[in-house]
């Protein structure tokens, strides 16, 4: 199942259900819901799990039988699948060629690190890098929902506990996270990975939420990004999931063991070789370029860059 978040005209946030026709708005599914879809995406109601999909499986079989017809997504404004997480958890260096082109060797047991709700943004939504950096850089990652509490979970058991997939940026500002490649002469990093990874607009989540009855990713899922700079498309990334050092599972399992995970809480898994910072010279995302990442099966998430001194919000 694909689910699309998004607000309707009154601004209210709901969820639609993507179809081979187009989108099938939330609020023509709920005379036929037991649980709204729009609820979909809040902590405190969210509810993912094998008896809400085949409830929502048999609305859209009924709406389509009634007559509804399936919507254009792109005249809908998309909003984050996930919004308002209690944990963001994010992988350091779960891909040995990231590791490798960064100088490493892939490590035996990946970092991690934490974000925040304050972070996200909507596919179309500004990022806005942040005064004292000039070394903004992107990261395609497989996103992983969280559906169910899950508290020491062994890994074959971890999947029973997750939403779905999305795609997302782990926007990054290498200077302040301490990559000698950033700083310029003279120039020293605090090394603070918090602010680096964590700042405002940091975490572009896309719309699409797919669940793992549709979506596996040891079967390997594709990931790009490109920079959009005067008009030019510039190939960044490009790496398969099937090369995740720890996959899913193990995800989900290792970070449970100290860490309560809850409905809504999303795991960001690792990015691929290609980011800007290891490139010779470094490339770093720069105000009035545009990001784009993809995640094959999923979809993609698209974002301009604006210094700080034009931040709209």
């Amino acid at each position: 199942m694909r689910l699309y978040s998004y607000a309707d005209k009154f601004g209210v946030t709901r969820t639609g259900v993507l179809t081979k026709g187009g989108l099938i708005p939330g609020r023509r599914l709920e005379p036929y819901l037991q649980v709204p879809l729009r609820t979909f995406g809040d902590p405190a109601t969210m509810i993912i799990d094998e008896t809400w999909r085949q409830d929502v499986e048999r609305a859209v079989a009924r709406a389509r039988k009634d007559g509804v017809k399936p919507r254009d997504p792109a005249k809908r404004y998309a909003l984050p699948a996930v919004w308002n997480p209690r944990k963001v958890i994010g992988i350091g260096l779960n891909y040995a060629d990231h590791a490798h082109e960064g100088g490493r060797e892939a490590p035996a047991r990946p970092t991690t690190f934490a974000k925040f709700a304050n972070a996200i943004v909507a596919d179309g939504e500004s990022i806005v890098r942040p005064a004292g950096t000039r070394a903004l850089d992107l990261e395609v990652e497989l996103g992983v929902v969280i559906g169910s509490r899950a508290r020491r979970v062994a890994p074959e058991d971890a999947m029973a506990h997750v939403a779905g997939f999305v795609v997302v940026n782990d926007v990054s500002a290498r200077d302040w996270q301490g990559h000698p490649q950033a700083l310029a002469e003279g120039q020293r990093g605090d090394g603070q990975w918090l602010r680096a990874k964590g700042s405002d607009t940091f975490l572009p989540v896309g719309p699409v939420l797919v669940t793992p009855d549709e979506l596996d990713p040891k079967a390997g899922l594709r990931l790009r990004s490109w920079i959009i700079r005067d008009g030019q498309k510039i190939p960044m990334q490009d790496g398969n999931t099937r090369d995740l050092l720890l996959d899913v599972p193990h995800l989900v399992s290792l970070v449970s063991q100290e860490i309560t995970l809850e409905p809504a809480d999303l795991i960001i898994t690792g990015t691929p070789a290609g980011v800007g910072v290891f490139r010779d010279p470094p490339l770093f995302l720069q105000p009035g370029d545009r990001v784009r990442c993809e995640v094959e099966g999923i979809g993609r998430v698209e974002n301009p860059i604006v210094d700080w001194a034009e931040d709209p919000r």
